[in-house]
């Protein structure tokens, strides 16, 4: 293995380390991001919900570093002033001492870590000495670029930051620093170059250059190996950002990304291969009846139901028993994120859907922000007069109960011609006339600005997806992040996905994927794709995951076309389960949850620090955490016929709640709706305990 002039050491095999049982208890270690404390990324995401699993094992041999946002501090940070650590508070002065403001704190999340963050206004006269010390230490130049001189600036503060704190501490105390992304790398280059005794390890979550590719609409993928990373850098004008990031790499102890795909993303663009995969988990939390996941999706649903019924008010002849609620969400971007290919399969699932006379309604709901101007008044209409119905209908209802306990009461029939009279018979028409549109239910809730050039609408145009009362699909597509003060659909989005059935999200580029994650964790099935982070990491440690609600959709072995029909045909399987097939699958998505649970996946995190450590401790003996790799889910066993597979089957069915009574007739009588012409695993199970009984 070739050295790196700026590494003591090749990285050791994991296998090296597992010999000897001695466990880093002085291991301090710094985790360093321009997210820390800043809400602007899903990286924030990660840091914020590992810090409590990380506490829990460090204690406070842990400290986060980030920028200083006034705003963020304000609300999310407990400042204080006496800073036990006398390093750590000798440190903090010393930079107090030459002007920089420095804020020391605890984050008010799970875990509560301890923070410091820089005040870069505070700083900005160093701006120049920084790009002049990087310069002289890496040879890389910075031209006029804002966000790249805070890069550079950050990183002279923490490393000046980190070095001052390990000239204070002993010789025999192993410290870590973590970086993340080339926002924070220049700090990492910074402390190899000048020679700090830190490990280092470097995270890239999603190269720069991958991103900018990716964004012009590039054969990313089938043309990984061959781009001229130095040309295509060039041309859009990030060399300097690319090099910072592919120094960063090659300079840290050990480089992780955050999947597999991406691993192979680095390695072809930067050039070193990943030592360690940290995959980015969630806080699991368990509820105290085993399914009470299945009652909270229940009475979300109702909510979508309320919103479904204003929405299509005059257009309402589905049955809502019937109707499937599937989503797709997160930041606009049309193609990386596989909204091309979710539209372009919903049409084609609408054609299936009409040509097997299928009575199944599939409500599509787009959640991709975009600039609009207002809600749109047709939807606000809608909605203003279902709600006005429904309170006629349930002051009818009082009112009719009313007057049949009083003709009860006197002993008497009540007439039915007496419990409506003809004014409530009015009330009601003037609701329903009302409540008549002349146009069809509109496909976007908000006035989108410059909608002729909007992606989204411009293919809903094209495939003529108008939600018409024959179509069996029918979109929406709400140009806004979701929240509980919405006067439309009044749910945040955690409450909306538990509502759904199943969430799609066919990304071309998506490093890692917390959206299908996060329906994994609320047991609602998903859609996911190869080229995916998670998708990657469910199809190498699940085996056949559809099984347990995750689908995979290929979109790197196969054309586009081939990708339509892959995904039309799972979401159409999805649509002819009946409803016990959807609860059994929901449960098994939900058992899920345990391996995306940080407690689990902070061991990745634990490797890539020891691993560092050993990089310039190569003399110590360690422990590694136990292998995570080896903790896979088996298959549900898929012999047809075969008693392990109906004992698998039966243990389901018996461990599972319902909604409704309903549900709870469909789970003792099964239900016919599950077309042969779409027989799937689940389908599979119905005939299995048929032959049983």
């Amino acid at each position: 293995m070739s050295v790196h002039p700026f590494r003591n050491k090749p990285v050791t095999d994991l296998e090296d380390l597992e010999s000897d049982n001695v466990y880093l208890e002085d291991q301090f270690t710094f985790e360093v991001a321009w997210e820390v404390v800043n809400k602007v990324g899903g990286i924030y995401t990660v840091i914020k919900t590992k810090a409590a699993v990380t506490v829990e094992r460090l204690h406070d041999n842990y400290v986060l570093l980030g920028p200083h946002i006034e705003n963020s501090v304000r609300t999310e940070v407990e400042v204080l002033s006496e800073i036990p650590d006398v390093a750590l508070r000798d440190t903090i002065q010393e930079l107090r001492d030459n002007g920089i403001h420095v804020v020391y704190g605890r984050w008010l999340i799970d875990g509560y870590p301890k923070v410091v963050l820089f005040d870069m206004e505070s700083t900005r006269w160093r701006t120049d000495g920084a790009k002049a010390d990087f310069w002289n230490s890496t040879h890389i130049g910075l031209p006029v670029d804002k966000e790249a001189e805070n890069a550079v600036l950050f990183g002279h503060i923490t490393a000046w930051f980190i070095g001052s704190y390990r000239a204070r501490t002993s010789p025999d105390q192993h410290v870590v620093s973590h970086f993340h992304e080339w926002q924070a790398g220049v700090g990492l280059i910074l402390l190899r170059a000048r020679h700090v005794d830190v490990a280092t390890v470097f995270t890239t979550h999603a190269t720069l250059l991958g991103r900018y590719l990716c964004a012009s609409n590039v054969d990313f993928y089938n043309n990984l190996s061959y781009f001229n990373v130095d040309k295509e850098a060039g041309e859009r004008n990030i060399y300097h950002r690319y090099c910072m990031e592919r120094s960063a790499a090659h300079c840290a102890h050990v480089f992780t990304t955050v999947s597999s795909i991406t691993a192979d993303e680095a390695e072809h663009l930067l050039k070193r291969k990943a030592d360690v995969i940290v995959p980015n988990g969630l806080n699991v939390v368990r509820f105290s009846a085993m399914h009470e996941f299945q009652n909270l999706h229940a009475k979300s649903k109702e909510k979508i139901n309320a919103f479904v019924q204003g929405h299509f008010s005059g257009y309402y002849d589905f049955d809502l028993d019937k109707t499937l609620y599937f989503f797709s969400a997160g930041r606009y971007e049309y193609t990386n994120k596989g909204v091309d290919l979710y539209l372009e399969s919903l049409a084609r699932l609408n054609h299936r859907l009409k040509a097997e006379n299928s009575d199944v309604t599939v409500v599509a709901f787009l959640i991709f922000p975009t600039k609009t101007n207002n809600f749109n008044v047709e939807s606000l209409r809608s909605q203003a007069c279902t709600k006005q119905l429904r309170e006629v209908v349930q002051s009818l209802q009082n009112q009719v109960g009313r007057r049949m306990f009083e003709s009860a009461l006197a002993g008497e029939i009540p007439d039915t011609d007496d419990l409506l009279t003809s004014e409530d018979l009015l009330k009601l028409k003037r609701c329903i006339y009302e409540a008549q549109r002349p146009s069809l239910p509109a496909v976007v809730t908000h006035n989108v600005v410059d909608d002729g050039s909007d992606p989204i609408l411009n293919t809903i145009r094209r495939l003529e997806l108008f939600n018409r009362r024959e179509d069996r699909v029918k979109v929406i597509f709400h140009p806004e992040f979701l929240k509980s003060t919405n006067p439309l659909i009044g749910m945040d989005y955690e409450e909306f996905v538990r509502g759904c059935h199943l969430g799609v999200f066919p990304s071309y580029y998506e490093p890692w994927g917390y959206t299908p994650a996060e329906c994994t964790l609320m047991g609602i099935p998903s859609i996911t794709s190869n080229l995916s982070g998670f998708g990657c990491f469910m199809a190498e440690h699940i085996h056949n995951p559809e099984m347990y609600g995750i689908y995979i959709v290929d979109r790197r072995g196969c054309s586009f076309d081939s990708s339509i029909n892959q995904l039309a045909g799972q979401m159409f399987q999805f649509s002819m389960f009946n409803r016990r097939q959807r609860i059994i699958q929901r449960n098994r998505t939900e058992r899920l949850s345990d391996h995306l649970d940080w407690k689990m996946l902070d061991h990745y995190y634990q490797q890539a620090r020891r691993l560092a450590v050993a990089a310039i401790r190569p003399n110590l003996p360690y422990t590694l955490p136990d292998a995570v790799s080896e903790q896979g889910i088996s298959r549900p066993e898929s012999i047809a016929g075969s008693v392990a597979y109906q004992a698998d089957i039966q243990s389901d069915i018996e461990e599972d709640d319902v909604d409704s009574e309903k549900e709870e007739r469909e789970m003792t009588t099964g239900n016919s709706s599950a077309s042969s012409r779409a027989r799937s695993p689940a389908d599979h199970l119905d005939m299995i305990l048929k032959d049983k009984k």
